[in-house]
């Protein structure tokens, strides 16, 4: 045996050893001993966690939330200036369904509609018909009274008089478009998506363990458990608000985490428990050992996901932190419950959880798990581990490839889908009236003193006289300044030619501060200025995830490496670790570069590519990735670990541990695969994106990686997988889990745990 390595200690040595009992094998044997005061223990804190939440509230977001560096400054600048909060602004576009617009009648109709506007108590201006210059349509521009924050939830009473405009003339086409509308619009989508998304996730994982388990009993506790830890994440992410404020996506990610490892925790306790109970196990005694081997397993990776989505709050961002905030509270739930309530419904169950059985099922899937199928996938990298591991990392990295050709971008009004109905009149409006599009401008805000008022405003005139002529700004709409009350502050809003994102609108931002403003406004002494818009807001969210992806990084590896080497002991197992998921997230990157950057794909998925990934999407992806590949990683290197520590020599206990835990994996694989999947036919390309790399990785990381590379990587290093300092390799005997493979011992370890 070579110096250091941790060669775990037979069972008969170890069960003379003062042995600790791990803290899930106690927790799962007081849950088992008290079950229905678990149950209502876990019933009473899903109830309080909901009703408590629905109490305090949810604190949104606001838009200063999220704001940093140059754009943080902007928005302090122009709050000191005390500007009259800019309304919002609706339009109403009238056109022909076919042929020639009849502009006299089409105005009539304008007419009409803004008589009927005007007294509503949401509208404060409706300004005076405009035909475009081609004659093709009628604009009716409509200002709204009241903030514009609120807007969305007023906006309703403007609709439905345009709708009814649109009853009284169905030969004319009258719609309505404008931030409020387009804001309530995408709301209601959204809210329809994920009514959706829950509606189909909840019973397609219910078929799947349906066909896991063959008894619809089996079958359903895992789904409950997962609604109820989602209910209770819920629930505590309200209280959570309100020191990290929630941002759009919260819920959902709380749904699409709380669904995937709420129910395949669950379902490698029930697995286990089942295993052991067909092993001849009674019932109480198959809970405990669910307990110490799955149940310990299940700590872990929660724990694993946890820290990994921890890193998050390195970012600096609301929009991250609520989140991570989010995701922790949901897998903290889903660990509790599966460690606390499971067991005792085990318990209370007994063997009704076989039932009712599904006809000719049971007895298809105990086949299955008597198959041969896993060892044959095996046989390669067993009998040819060099061969096995360089083909199918190769083909892994090659996958990977494209992701360094990864453009990344924040989607636009543009990228949304175009079966939106609003956003058909948002193309029509943009148009006819090219000038009326929410267009692209940069917005300089600038400070001083109240003597260098004037000074200010000649250098702005300055510099729309050096913006003339350059291509890159637009030369038809010249800058447009605003001072506050008291002459210290100015807002510039200078018009780009391009899209925010083009590549004119870019340069622009570039040029803007590089040159024009230190140039002109930076000359003036103690001035502050700063750019915000569009374009600044999307190249300065970009630039900081650039800069926080290196500390999330290395919080991820770290963290990840120290939870590793604390389970198992091995400065190998915790690198191999590392390394075969960033291979599986490498992979999924150089898939959503595919399928997202090129237009293959878009009738499939239904979707318009953009060209570019979501610029948060990376970043994102990596952490919840890296978490969630714990799951099966360490419940297959568990089983290995097993087999191990019963003297099984490292090849035979590779093939062991990964057989006897391959139909479980797969199982819960399958659902995650297909809870992402759900997200992937969403109308929004974010989900979309967000779908597609998780399911993407996560089937990779449960077939290629476990089945294949761990495989042949552990076959290779053999015993130097278990390789540790002398420190930790001593420590072994002291909080190892008992060994339950061996019927007469684990029956005597478990008494004496007693």
């Amino acid at each position: 045996m070579m110096p250091g390595t941790a060669n775990p200690a037979p069972v008969g040595r170890r069960r003379r050893q003062a042995v600790r009992t791990p803290f899930a094998t106690r927790v799962g044997r007081w849950s088992a001993n008290h079950p229905w005061l678990a149950i209502t223990a876990w019933l009473c804190f899903v109830l309080a966690s909901v009703v408590g939440g629905s109490l305090v509230g949810t604190v949104k977001a606001t838009t200063q939330d999220s704001l940093h560096g140059e754009l943080a400054r902007a928005d302090r600048i122009e709050r000191a200036g005390a500007f009259p909060e800019a309304p919002a602004a609706e339009s109403v576009l009238i056109t022909a369904r076919s042929g020639d617009l009849d502009v006299q009648r089409a105005l009539a109709v304008a007419a009409d509609l803004s008589a009927r506007m005007r007294p509503l108590p949401e509208v404060a201006k409706v300004a005076d018909p405009v035909t475009s210059p081609s004659r093709d349509a009628v604009l009716v521009e409509v200002e709204m009274a009241g903030s514009a924050t609120d807007a969305d939830a007023r906006v309703g009473s403007l609709l439905e008089a345009t709708g009814q405009a649109q009853q009284r003339h169905p030969d004319l086409r009258v719609e309505q478009v404008g931030s409020a509308s387009l804001g309530k619009a995408l709301t209601e989508t959204l809210a329809a998506d994920f009514v959706k998304a829950e509606l189909i996730s909840v019973p397609v994982a219910l078929v799947i363990l349906l066909f896991s388990f063959g008894a619809l009993i089996a079958a359903g506790v895992p789904v409950v458990l997962a609604l109820s830890a989602v209910a209770g994440a819920i629930g505590l992410s309200q209280f959570a608000s309100h020191i990290f404020p929630a941002g759009e996506l919260v819920s959902s990610i709380i749904l699409l985490i709380g669904m995937a490892v709420g129910v395949d925790y669950s379902l490698f306790y029930l697995r286990r428990e089942r295993e052991e109970r067909a092993r001849g196990r009674d019932h109480r005694s198959a809970v405990e050992i669910a307990a110490a081997t799955s149940g310990h397993a299940v700590l872990v990776s929660g724990v694993a996901v946890m820290v990994a989505m921890a890193s998050l709050f390195l970012v600096g961002d609301n929009t991250f932190s609520s989140m991570a905030t989010g995701s922790i509270l949901v897998v903290g739930v889903a660990v509790v419950g599966s460690l606390t309530v499971l067991p005792a419904i085990l318990v209370v169950l007994g063997r009704w959880v076989d039932r009712p059985r599904v006809p000719f099922l049971g007895r298809r899937i105990q086949r299955a798990e008597r198959s041969r199928f896993w060892s044959l996938v095996l046989r390669p990298a067993l009998r040819a581990p060099l061969v096995t591991f360089v083909l199918s990392a190769g083909a892994l990295v090659l996958l990977a490839v494209p992701a360094l050709e990864m453009n990344l971008k924040r989607p636009t009004t543009t990228d949304l889908p175009r079966s939106i109905p609003i956003l058909g009149t948002y193309d029509r409006l943009a148009q006819a009236f090219p000038s009326s599009e929410l267009g692209t401008s940069h917005v300089v805000a600038v400070r001083t003193g109240v003597a260098d008022g004037p000074a200010v405003e000649q250098e702005l005139a300055d510099l729309a006289t050096r913006i003339e002529g350059d291509s890159r700004f637009a030369q038809d709409r010249p800058p447009t300044v605003r001072r506050s009350a008291d002459g210290t502050v100015f807002l510039a809003t200078i018009r780009v030619a391009g899209a925010s994102d083009s590549s004119e609108a870019t340069q622009s931002l570039r040029r803007l501060r590089s040159e024009l403003l230190p140039a002109t406004v930076g000359t003036v002494p103690d001035t502050e200025w700063a750019v915000a818009g569009r374009t600044a807001s999307d190249a300065d969210f970009r630039d900081r995830m650039a800069a926080a992806l290196p500390p999330v990084v290395a919080f991820v590896f770290g963290m990840t490496f120290l939870v590793m080497l604390a389970t198992f002991r091995s400065v190998v197992v915790a690198l191999v670790s590392i390394l075969l998921n960033t291979i599986s997230v490498a992979a999924s990157y150089g898939l959503l570069v595919l399928v997202f950057q090129h237009t293959w794909a878009e009738d499939l998925l239904g979707f318009t590519s953009n060209g570019a990934v979501v610029s948060w999407l990376p970043l994102m992806l990596f952490v919840i990735l890296f978490g969630l590949s714990m799951d099966y990683h360490v419940f297959v290197v568990s089983r290995i670990r097993e087999a191990v520590q019963r003297g099984v020599p490292t090849r035979q206990a590779i093939e062991r541990g990964i057989v006897s835990s391959a139909s479980t994996v797969s199982s819960a694989a399958i659902i995650m695969v297909a809870v992402f999947c759900i997200f992937a036919t969403l109308s929004i390309v974010e989900f979309k994106q967000l779908g597609v790399g998780l399911a993407a990785a996560i089937l990779i990381d449960a077939t290629i990686i476990r089945a294949v590379v761990l495989p042949s990587v552990m076959r290779l290093l053999g015993e130097a997988n278990w390789w540790a300092p002398r420190f930790l390799a001593g420590r072994h005997g002291a909080d190892a889990t008992p060994d339950i493979s061996d019927a007469d011992t684990q029956v005597i370890t478990l008494a004496d745990d007693r």
